[in-house]
C-alpha cells in the first residue's frame, strides 16, 4: 500500500434521478481530484437510490454510468468505489464496481440483504467477496448491511485488504450502531475505513450521512455531518505497519478454535 489521500462524497442521493446524481458525483470527484485525492467512495445505489417500483428498468442505465465512471477514473487518475444496480432479469444486484485509473479492478456484489426493510424482494444476493489489487494498494469492499458481520471483513483482511471501502444508506436512528461498527471493523483488523453514507431523506428513511475514514487504531481521520459534504484524510501505510507489529492480532488468531 502507497501513502494515499482519500475521500467520502457524501450527498443526499436522488430517488431515480440517475442524470442529476451522476452531475453531482462528477462534480464531487473533479473536486476531489483537485484537493489530491486518489481513492473517493461513493454512497451506496448512488446513481438510482432505492427507487424499487422502476430499479429494473434503471439498472439499464448502469453500463452507461459505468462508462462515465470508468472515464472519470481515467481522467482523474483515481480508485473510485460506490454501488449501483446491476440488471439481472426480473430482480437486480446491488454491486459496487472498483474503478481504477482507468480500468476494472473488480467488483462485488452486496451479500447481506437488509430484510428489514425487504430487500430481498428486489435484490438478488451475492455470493463472492472482493480484494482488489489497485494502483493504490489492495481494497475489500463491503456494502452497508454487511457492516455488521465480522466474518466478512475478518476474511478481507485475511486475503490481504489494506483499505475497506464501505458504500452505505445507513438510516436514524442507528447512527451509534454505524459509529461503533466502523471502529470495531477497523480496530479488529487494524486496517483502515473508508465509509460513505448518504444524507438526507430517502423515502420515509432518515440518512443521517455521518461518514468516516478510520485508521488501523480506530481513531477517527475524518467525519462529516449531517448535510451534502466531502471529507478528506491520508491514509499512511506506516501506521498500519506498526500497529499491527505492535499487537499482531492476525497473527496470534486460533481459527481451529473457532
Amino acid at each position: 500500500m502507497k501513502e494515499v489521500k482519500g475521500v467520502s462524497v457524501q450527498f443526499n442521493v436522488k430517488p431515480g434521478d440517475i442524470d442529476a446524481n451522476l452531475a453531482y458525483v462528477s462534480g464531487a470527484l473533479r473536486r476531489g481530484s483537485d484537493a489530491g485525492a486518489e481513492l473517493a467512495v461513493l454512497p451506496e445505489m448512488w446513481s438510482t437510490g432505492f427507487s424499487y417500483k422502476n430499479l429494473v428498468g434503471l439498472a439499464m442505465r448502469t453500463e452507461e454510468i459505468n462508462a462515465a465512471l470508468l472515464e472519470l477514473s481515467r481522467e482523474l487518475r483515481m480508485v473510485i468505489a460506490g454501488s449501483v444496480p446491476e440488471s439481472s432479469g426480473e430482480k437486480v444486484f446491488n454491486t459496487a464496481y472498483l474503478f481504477d485509473n482507468g480500468r476494472l479492478a473488480g467488483q462485488y456484489r452486496k451479500m447481506h440483504l437488509f430484510s428489514l426493510l425487504g430487500e430481498e424482494r428486489a435484490f438478488l444476493p451475492g455470493e463472492s467477496r472482493l480484494v482488489a489489487e489497485t494502483s493504490i494498494g489492495k481494497i475489500g469492499v463491503m456494502i452497508c448491511y454487511d457492516l455488521r458481520f465480522p466474518e466478512l471483513s475478518r476474511r478481507l483482511a485475511i486475503e490481504g485488504a489494506e483499505i475497506i471501502c464501505i458504500p452505505a444508506q445507513w438510516p436514524s436512528p442507528r447512527e451509534e450502531h454505524w459509529r461503533t461498527l466502523l471502529r470495531a471493523r477497523a480496530i479488529e483488523n487494524q486496517l483502515f475505513i473508508m465509509a460513505c453514507n448518504a444524507c438526507g431523506a430517502a423515502g420515509k428513511l432518515d440518512l443521517f450521512g455521518m461518514s468516516m475514514i478510520i485508521d488501523p487504531k480506530g481513531d477517527i481521520l475524518a467525519e462529516a455531518g449531517a448535510g451534502e459534504s466531502e471529507i478528506y484524510a491520508t491514509l499512511k501505510p506506516e501506521i498500519m505497519a506498526e500497529w499491527r507489529s505492535k499487537i499482531p492480532c492476525l497473527n496470534d488468531r486460533r481459527p481451529e478454535l473457532y
